[in-house]
């Protein structure tokens, strides 16, 4: 009974024999990772409307300096812990970041330049958070394997961003933001659980089983110094249409996240109130991208290729631009940034990492590390400075939405391109990717 249940459960996402634990332990730890950001991102939300709208540009530069710094220092570390134990160092320093300030936010609650400082490194974390595990999922799976089980996979960062919201809004007048902090925390250190669970099933049946395509030892630290993400990124074709994909997501993003933050501060000035309508975003953008990872994402990926995952959404986004342009009202823009949104976290986000299964270790953590955090924070920045210098020229909101549609035709162009060379690549461990 419980075999057959199992049989039937591991068709149900695409999986093979022997890989359903794999893929619910990957779905575990995106739920973790996922449920302790979202429990926290209705407060860094919140926190930057307390530092001003107008000054939202330069917590984004800000933002993108704290990752000048610290992508070298975890490239340094990379390059001198095993890949095996990589993870267990990463967590464990944001684990202790999380400790710190749930002690300051229990003695300086108002504090704005306290809220400052954690909305840049809620940022921050979110991304490395992120960008690492999904480096281990690209090492502990291989490229077929990626492309049938990436979008369950994510689909656990959706369950995640359910649950974070629920779990914040129920919780934060108990708990308040210190106990949210802490049960983020605990969160973190599960996550680094199902990451020991993971390596330890790649050597029996993922990349790095007998018979697979030959991957580098986990147990060695990854080749290169603090920089090579960088000099990786600039000597590949592949990996710069990536990053130039990465820059025109953010610069969509960026735009309706401005409008976003300044329509909410117009039409709900209570702090609570602002609170709640981020969490109720969050809460559909979470439970539709849920319902797509399931049911279709891996169904496209496999009938479609990776093509369609990178296309389809930047399409929809620049009609969404057009429509705001159009109709430059809050419900609107709800309707377009939760498009955005749950496009991205269904259809974007595991295509885009399946772009990453074929390469070598270098490339999945040290180029794609770099990608996910200095060129997505610096599109971040770059993209809020030119809303600003848009909304200077006083045209309103419709010229932003233009300018924003265009950058969406451009996004879906350089989507087809690199999906294109995703489906047609034939070396499962090209170095570097294709050039």
């Amino acid at each position: 009974m419980a075999l057959a249940f199992a049989a039937r459960s591991a068709a149900l996402i695409n999986a093979r024999p022997g890989e359903l634990p794999a893929a619910l332990a990957g779905f575990g730890l995106f739920f973790c990772l996922f449920a302790g950001y979202f429990m926290l991102r209705p407060i860094r939300e919140s926190m930057g409307i307390q530092g001003g709208v107008d000054n939202l540009q330069w917590l984004f530069t800000a933002t993108f300096f704290a990752m000048l710094l610290a992508v070298p220092l975890f490239a340094w570390l990379n390059s001198r812990v095993a890949r095996i134990h990589y993870i267990d160092w990463v967590y464990g320093f944001f684990c202790l970041n999380l400790l710190l300030f749930a002690g300051l936010f229990f003695i300086l609650d108002d504090s704005i330049w306290l809220a400052r400082v954690f909305y840049v490194w809620i940022s921050v974390y979110n991304l490395f958070v992120v960008s690492v595990a999904w480096s281990l999922m690209a090492d502990v799976f291989d490229a077929p394997q990626a492309r049938r089980l990436f979008a369950f996979i994510a689909a656990g960062a959706s369950v995640g961003g359910l649950v974070g919201p629920a779990t914040s809004a129920l919780l934060v007048g108990v708990l308040g933001q210190f106990g949210l902090m802490l049960l983020a925390a605990l969160l973190l250190v599960a996550a680094v659980a199902l990451k020991h669970y993971l390596m330890a099933w790649r050597e029996l049946r993922g990349a790095g089983r007998p018979g697979a395509e030959q991957a580098e030892s986990p147990r060695r630290p990854v080749a290169g110094n603090p920089f090579s993400g960088l000099t990786r990124v600039l000597w590949s074709s592949y990996l710069l249409g990536i990053a130039a994909f990465v820059l025109l997501l953010t610069t969509a993003s960026t735009f309706l996240y401005f409008e976003q933050a300044r329509l909410v501060a117009e039409l709900f000035p209570d702090r609570a109130e602002q609170v709640r309508v981020f969490g109720a975003i969050d809460f559909v953008v979470q439970a539709g991208a849920l319902l797509s990872q399931l049911f279709i994402t891996g169904r496209i990926a496999q009938r479609l290729g990776v093509r369609a995952l990178l296309t389809a959404v930047p399409a929809l986004v620049c009609l969404g631009f057009i429509g705001l342009a159009l109709a430059p009202t809050f419900a609107v823009l709800a309707a377009v940034m939760i498009l955005r949104r749950v496009g991205e976290y269904a259809f974007v986000r595991p295509g885009r990492e399946m772009l990453f299964a074929p390469l070598d270790a270098e490339s999945k953590y040290k180029a794609k590390n770099f990608i996910d955090t200095v060129v997505y924070r610096g599109g971040d920045a770059l993209s809020g400075w030119a809303k600003s210098l848009l909304d200077s020229l006083g045209q309103g909101a419709a010229l932003v939405a233009l300018v924003g549609a265009a950058c969406a035709a451009v996004w879906g162009a350089v989507g087809w391109f690199l999906g294109t060379r995703a489906d047609r690549l034939k070396n499962p461990r090209t170095k570097g990717g294709s050039n």
